[in-house]
């Protein structure tokens, strides 16, 4: 099963309302009219894309460790998957199915690392949720996200909504600032030139990560 048929199956379940989820259908519209805002807005369209540069960024990972893009690139080509925090469901699955294809990604010489705008506590609660074996990133305030031109924040209502469902993202990210990054995902060669953009202003649309592949043959390609 692909990816996105894993998220559309949950997806589906999620919006009927079955349990454990018992969510009502007040909550999907509230959540389907901040999307189709989003997606109005346009704000997709100012994120980087194939051929742009990556701005350098050194960020905490979940162990507390410094990280650098520096460092990432001195030994290969990088893929870098913006995620908005354990919380999300549909996340979590990304990040499973990113795992699941680590081995194609290390065969070609590339690293792999997830950044969100939570705090390192929560970072290791995604890599123990998740089995991973990959370095989630603490982007503070989401501003490399911000760089990355993903950043948005969230509309009043949308807020209301997540605090009266216990969504306390000014915990989760020790900001309180309420903003996230839109999902997004990169392939980066060594000299910081992006081969590969995907991003969605839809959370629940995420490509599988088999269609990076392509590009990081192609980085593997530049280095030889």
């Amino acid at each position: 099963m692909s990816l996105q048929d894993r998220l559309d199956a949950f997806k589906a379940d999620f919006e009927a309302g079955k349990p454990p989820y018992n969510v009502p259908p007040s909550v999907i519209e509230t959540m389907h009219r901040a999307t189709k805002e989003l997606i109005a807005s346009g704000a997709a369209q100012q994120a980087l894309k194939a051929g742009d540069k990556i701005p350098a960024f050194v960020l905490t990972d979940h162990e507390g460790n410094s990280v650098s893009s520096a460092s990432l690139l001195a030994k290969g080509p990088l893929v870098i998957s913006f995620y908005r925090g354990v919380w999300c469901p549909y996340c979590n699955m990304e990040l499973e199915a990113l795992q699941a294809t680590l081995p194609e990604f290390e065969a070609l010489g590339a690293r792999l690392v997830a950044i969100s705008p939570q705090n390192p506590v929560n970072s290791r609660k995604s890599v123990r949720k998740n089995n991973l074996s990959f370095p989630i990133l603490s982007d503070s305030h989401n501003e490399v996200a911000a760089a990355f031109g993903l950043r948005f924040t969230l509309p009043d209502y949308l807020v209301e909504l997540y605090q009266s469902l216990k969504n306390d993202l000014p915990l989760f990210n020790d900001d309180d600032s309420w903003t996230l990054p839109m999902p997004g995902r990169y392939v980066v060669a060594q000299d910081g030139t992006v081969l590969y953009a995907e991003v969605n202003p839809d959370y629940t649309r995420r490509p599988d990560p088999s269609e990076m592949l392509p590009a990081l043959k192609q980085a593997s390609m530049r280095s030889l």
